[in-house]
Protein backbone atom coordinates (compact mmCIF):
# COMPACT_ATOMS: atom_id res chain seq x y z
CA UNK A 1 0.00 0.00 0.00
CA UNK A 2 2.80 2.41 0.91
CA UNK A 3 4.57 1.93 -2.43
CA UNK A 4 1.51 2.89 -4.48
CA UNK A 5 1.25 6.10 -2.46
CA UNK A 6 4.71 7.23 -3.59
CA UNK A 7 6.63 7.56 -6.84
CA UNK A 8 10.39 6.96 -6.86
CA UNK A 9 12.67 9.50 -8.53
CA UNK A 10 16.42 9.40 -8.79
CA UNK A 11 18.65 12.40 -8.29
CA UNK A 12 21.66 11.51 -10.46
CA UNK A 13 25.30 11.87 -9.46
CA UNK A 14 25.54 15.02 -11.60
CA UNK A 15 23.11 17.39 -9.93
CA UNK A 16 20.98 20.15 -11.41
CA UNK A 17 21.28 22.91 -8.82
CA UNK A 18 19.12 26.04 -8.66
CA UNK A 19 20.83 29.08 -7.15
CA UNK A 20 18.54 31.85 -5.92
CA UNK A 21 19.24 34.79 -3.61
CA UNK A 22 17.42 37.92 -2.57
CA UNK A 23 19.28 41.20 -3.03
CA UNK A 24 20.63 41.25 0.54
CA UNK A 25 22.01 37.73 0.13
CA UNK A 26 23.47 37.79 -3.40
CA UNK A 27 27.00 38.65 -2.25
CA UNK A 28 26.97 35.72 0.21
CA UNK A 29 25.84 33.29 -2.46
CA UNK A 30 28.41 34.53 -4.99
CA UNK A 31 31.20 34.18 -2.41
CA UNK A 32 29.97 30.69 -1.46
CA UNK A 33 29.97 29.66 -5.14
CA UNK A 34 33.49 31.04 -5.59
CA UNK A 35 34.70 29.12 -2.52
CA UNK A 36 33.08 25.89 -3.78
CA UNK A 37 33.54 26.24 -7.52
CA UNK A 38 35.70 23.11 -7.83
CA UNK A 39 32.72 21.04 -6.70
CA UNK A 40 30.07 23.12 -8.46
CA UNK A 41 31.79 22.98 -11.85
CA UNK A 42 30.89 19.28 -12.06
CA UNK A 43 27.18 20.04 -11.88
CA UNK A 44 24.58 21.90 -13.94
CA UNK A 45 23.80 25.29 -12.41
CA UNK A 46 20.86 27.58 -13.00
CA UNK A 47 19.43 30.56 -11.22
CA UNK A 48 17.26 33.61 -11.32
CA UNK A 49 18.18 36.81 -13.20
CA UNK A 50 20.80 38.91 -11.48
CA UNK A 51 21.92 36.09 -9.19
CA UNK A 52 22.84 33.80 -12.08
CA UNK A 53 24.58 36.62 -13.94
CA UNK A 54 26.63 37.66 -10.89
CA UNK A 55 27.70 34.08 -10.14
CA UNK A 56 28.77 33.51 -13.75
CA UNK A 57 30.66 36.83 -13.94
CA UNK A 58 32.43 36.54 -10.57
CA UNK A 59 33.24 32.81 -10.60
CA UNK A 60 33.45 31.86 -14.27
CA UNK A 61 30.98 29.02 -13.64
CA UNK A 62 28.38 28.47 -16.36
CA UNK A 63 24.96 29.30 -14.92
CA UNK A 64 21.73 29.07 -16.94
CA UNK A 65 19.82 32.23 -16.19
CA UNK A 66 16.07 32.60 -15.89
CA UNK A 67 14.08 35.79 -15.30
CA UNK A 68 14.60 37.71 -12.10
CA UNK A 69 12.39 36.51 -9.24
CA UNK A 70 9.83 39.34 -9.37
CA UNK A 71 9.53 38.90 -13.15
CA UNK A 72 8.69 35.20 -13.01
CA UNK A 73 12.07 33.58 -12.36
CA UNK A 74 10.90 31.90 -9.17
CA UNK A 75 7.99 30.42 -11.09
CA UNK A 76 10.27 29.29 -13.93
CA UNK A 77 12.47 27.43 -11.45
CA UNK A 78 9.36 25.98 -9.77
CA UNK A 79 8.22 24.68 -13.16
CA UNK A 80 11.64 23.06 -13.72
CA UNK A 81 11.35 21.38 -10.32
CA UNK A 82 7.91 20.03 -11.26
CA UNK A 83 9.34 18.77 -14.57
CA UNK A 84 12.11 16.91 -12.71
CA UNK A 85 14.86 19.14 -14.11
CA UNK A 86 16.15 20.54 -10.81
CA UNK A 87 17.53 18.22 -8.14
CA UNK A 88 18.15 20.66 -5.34
CA UNK A 89 18.06 24.33 -4.58
CA UNK A 90 20.09 26.83 -2.64
CA UNK A 91 17.78 29.76 -1.94
CA UNK A 92 19.23 32.41 0.32
CA UNK A 93 16.22 34.54 1.19
CA UNK A 94 16.43 37.60 3.36
CA UNK A 95 14.33 37.13 6.51
CA UNK A 96 14.73 40.80 7.44
CA UNK A 97 13.50 42.29 4.17
CA UNK A 98 9.92 42.23 2.88
CA UNK A 99 9.73 40.96 -0.68
CA UNK A 100 7.15 42.35 -3.12
CA UNK A 101 6.94 38.94 -4.80
CA UNK A 102 6.53 37.01 -1.54
CA UNK A 103 3.70 34.80 -2.93
CA UNK A 104 6.08 33.64 -5.68
CA UNK A 105 8.77 32.87 -3.10
CA UNK A 106 6.33 30.83 -1.03
CA UNK A 107 5.12 29.00 -4.14
CA UNK A 108 8.71 28.10 -5.07
CA UNK A 109 9.48 26.79 -1.59
CA UNK A 110 6.19 24.87 -1.56
CA UNK A 111 6.84 23.17 -4.90
CA UNK A 112 10.33 22.18 -3.75
CA UNK A 113 8.81 20.49 -0.70
CA UNK A 114 6.04 18.84 -2.77
CA UNK A 115 8.68 17.30 -5.06
CA UNK A 116 10.96 16.40 -2.15
CA UNK A 117 14.06 18.18 -3.34
CA UNK A 118 16.66 19.33 -0.82
CA UNK A 119 16.59 23.07 -0.11
CA UNK A 120 19.26 25.13 1.62
CA UNK A 121 18.05 28.46 2.94
CA UNK A 122 21.33 29.38 4.60
CA UNK A 123 25.03 28.77 4.00
CA UNK A 124 25.38 26.21 6.79
CA UNK A 125 22.75 24.00 5.17
CA UNK A 126 24.28 24.61 1.74
CA UNK A 127 27.63 23.39 3.09
CA UNK A 128 26.06 20.29 4.63
CA UNK A 129 24.35 19.49 1.32
CA UNK A 130 27.41 20.15 -0.82
CA UNK A 131 29.67 17.99 1.35
CA UNK A 132 27.16 15.18 1.79
CA UNK A 133 28.06 11.75 0.42
CA UNK A 134 24.96 12.12 -1.80
CA UNK A 135 26.66 14.84 -3.87
CA UNK A 136 28.84 12.20 -5.51
CA UNK A 137 26.29 9.46 -6.03
CA UNK A 138 22.69 9.01 -7.10
CA UNK A 139 19.98 9.45 -4.49
CA UNK A 140 16.49 7.96 -4.61
CA UNK A 141 13.69 10.11 -3.29
CA UNK A 142 10.02 9.33 -2.86
CA UNK A 143 7.41 11.82 -3.96
CA UNK A 144 3.84 11.47 -2.83
CA UNK A 145 1.64 10.13 -5.62
CA UNK A 146 -0.72 13.07 -5.87
CA UNK A 147 -2.83 11.36 -8.52
CA UNK A 148 -3.52 8.72 -5.90
CA UNK A 149 -4.29 11.38 -3.26
CA UNK A 150 -6.81 13.05 -5.57
CA UNK A 151 -8.34 9.69 -6.45
CA UNK A 152 -8.72 8.86 -2.74
CA UNK A 153 -10.39 12.24 -2.08
CA UNK A 154 -12.85 11.66 -4.90
CA UNK A 155 -13.67 8.23 -3.51
CA UNK A 156 -14.23 9.71 -0.05
CA UNK A 157 -16.69 12.28 -1.46
CA UNK A 158 -18.93 9.62 -3.03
Amino acid sequence: MLEENYIDFEIPATKHIALVAHDGKKKELVEWCEKNKEILKSHFLCGTGTTSRLIAEKTGLPVKGYNSGPLGGDQQIGAKIAEGQIDFMIFLWDPLEAQPHDPDVKALLRIAVVYDIPIANNLATADFMLFSKFMEEPYNRKVENFDRVVQNRVEEMK
